[in-house]
This record gives structure tokens, C-alpha cells and sequence, in this order.
């Protein structure tokens, strides 16, 4: 697997780089969000590791730009961690968001559990479920509201799809993660509230669907 490691500091790629190298994975680098583009558009990678401040182009249009034609699984790296950056990143596809100073292995058992999850994305059930103006149809991982298809991320159309099929049940925060984001995963709770956050704003109308069990987690409910 290649992994494409981009960022404007060189000590940082040569830190990435020989923890992953040591992993097993191959390495290519950019220094700064259009060379990653560019790269991207030549050939395919499994993973990009990616700051979100460069110079020329920043990580966030590095990967708005990526998005448009690569679902490619991405890790944003940042010195700051505000909730706003975060918002956003994870607006635009970014499946982890990681603050600097970060340690590297770490960063690699992200990147494992990222891959390992990638690999079983596809859904199983030939099924579409109605409920309200909501539609999910899990076979084209389509869904539509009123008609109206939704722009979701990857991630976004996990827990959506994994709430839906448990709907009217009270999930915990442990389960959401351990089926979203797999029982190896090494974020924290806000990665989860994030999510349900961005999900509510897609859903709009139907955002009250989705309902907060305090001290337990999240119910998506059937009416």
C-alpha cells in the first residue's frame, strides 16, 4: 500500500516516512497541497497523510480539489484544534483529524484502522429503507430527502447507514465507534459528536430523528 505523505515541513515527511516505511508501507511526499493534486491526478494512493498549512494551496483546497474526482481514505494534520477546523475537515470527506504535536505511532495505528475500515465499506444488504422524507438505499448508497439526493462524506453515509439499520434502538457511544470506526480506532468522543453534528445539518427536517441519550449515545428514531 502507498501512502502519499504531504506537508511543507521536510522533517515532518521524514518522520512519517520512516515510521511508515517501517510499517510496510511505501511513501511518496509532497511539499505543499497543489503538488499533492497533481500527484493525485497521475495516480491513485491508499491513504494521504496531509498538513492543513502549506503554502500555495492549504490542505483543506488540497483536498476539495482531491475530493472531486478520489474518495481516497485522508488524515488531516494540524497545529491547531479547534472545533471549527475540525467541522470543516470532516465537511470536506477527511476520515481523522490529528493536532500536532502528534505521536507517529499513533498516527500509523490511525492510518491502520483507516485502511483496514476502507476495505469493508461496501454494504451487504440489497435493501432501501423509508423513513419519513428520508430514503437510504444501502446497495447505491444513495440517500434522499424529499426527493433530493444528499452530498454526504464517507464516513457521514457509515453512520448514517449503521444508525438507520438500528433504528428505534438506544446505541452508546462504544458501539457507534467500535461499528463506524472500528474497535482499533484511536480518536476520541468528539470525532463521534462531530459527526452526529454534521449529520443533523444534512438531514435538516429531519435532524430531530436523531436523538441525544444523554450519558448513553445517540437513537435514531423509526417515527
Amino acid at each position: 500500500m502507498t501512502l502519499l505523505v504531504v506537508d511543507d515541513e521536510s522533517r515532518i515527511r521524514e518522520l512519517i516516512r520512516k515510521y511508515a516505511v517501517f510499517e510496510g508501507y511505501e511513501v511518496e511526499e509532497a511539499a505543499d497541497g497543489m503538488e499533492a493534486v497533481n500527484l493525485c491526478r497521475r495516480r491513485e494512493y491508499d491513504l494521504i497523510i496531509m498538513d492543513v498549512m502549506m503554502p500555495d494551496l492549504d490542505g483543506f483546497s488540497a483536498c476539495r480539489e482531491i475530493r472531486k474526482s478520489s474518495q481516497v481514505p485522508m488524515i488531516m494534520l494540524s497545529a491547531r484544534g479547534e472545533e471549527y477546523d475540525r467541522i470543516h475537515g470532516f465537511e470536506l470527506g477527511v476520515d481523522d483529524y490529528v493536532v500536532k504535536p502528534f505521536s507517529p505511532r499513533e498516527l500509523m495505528m490511525r492510518v491502520g484502522a483507516i485502511l483496514k475500515r476502507s476495505g469493508r465499506r461496501q454494504e451487504r444488504q440489497s435493501e432501501v429503507v423509508v423513513v419519513g422524507d428520508l430514503t437510504v438505499d444501502f446497495t447505491a448508497r444513495i440517500v434522499t430527502l424529499g426527493g433530493e439526493t444528499l452530498e454526504l462524506s464517507p464516513k457521514e453515509y457509515d453512520l448514517l447507514f449503521f444508525m438507520v439499520r438500528n433504528r428505534g434502538i438506544a446505541l452508546t457511544r462504544e458501539k457507534l465507534i467500535a461499528e463506524v470506526w472500528g474497535y482499533d480506532f484511536f480518536g476520541d468522543d468528539r470525532t463521534l459528536d462531530t459527526h452526529i453534528k454534521l449529520l443533523r445539518r444534512r438531514l435538516g427536517p429531519m435532524a430531530d430523528r436523531i436523538t441525544t441519550l444523554r450519558g448513553v449515545g445517540y437513537r435514531f428514531e423509526k417515527e
